[in-house]
């Protein structure tokens, strides 16, 4: 992608973010973005096929920030968000939801999240099944690998849902020391 391509797709999550933080995601319309993004509708159906494709791919933005950060260094660890990053991918996730990054927590406690949460379980998966061999001493033989990678990764939704259920009054480490807990 190249540097123009990078800067209105940039502006469209900008846009996109500024509304989730006023309004719903299913109040939102295309309309709204592409004006105060300053795009044509064109140009945003050139990124983005629908509104919830929009939506999948701010998910996989996060995610992806995450695993480029794996190894690399600050400078080279940059998407839509930005930070430096801990050497646990988890606690990377958890500092990113503290933070509230790009508004993420209003499209996990939103009352239309079914969608967002569908994508951020995939991702979280992904996530997972890269993170496996720390979860190794703690997997019986019996247990398939695909029971097991949703085991951890609703363990982690469910750990973000306390936490936020709960005012998030724990640390990132805290909540990440919980998460590591409970598996």
């Amino acid at each position: 992608m190249d540097r123009r391509q990078r800067k209105t797709r940039e502006a469209i999550f900008s846009a996109f973010v500024e509304l989730l933080s006023k309004k719903e995601f299913g109040q939102i319309t295309v309309g709204e973005i592409i004006e105060k993004a300053d795009v044509g509708r064109a140009t945003f159906y050139a990124h983005f096929e629908t509104k919830d494709y929009l939506l999948k791919e701010l998910c996989e933005e996060l995610f992806c920030h995450i695993f480029d950060a794996m190894g690399k260094e600050p400078s080279e660890h940059r998407h839509i968000f930005h930070c430096d990053a801990p050497s646990s991918v988890f606690l990377h996730l958890f500092q990113h939801l503290q933070k509230n990054d790009n508004n993420i927590l209003e499209l996990l406690a939103c009352q239309n999240n079914a969608l967002f949460l569908q994508y951020f379980k995939v991702n979280l998966q992904k996530m997972v099944v890269s993170q496996l061999p720390l979860f190794k001493e703690r997997k019986s033989e019996k247990i398939p690998d695909g029971f097991w990678i949703n085991h951890i990764s609703s363990t982690f939704v469910e750990t973000v849902r306390w936490w936020i259920d709960n005012g998030m009054k724990e640390s990132p480490e805290t909540i990440c020391e919980y998460f590591f807990l409970a598996i």
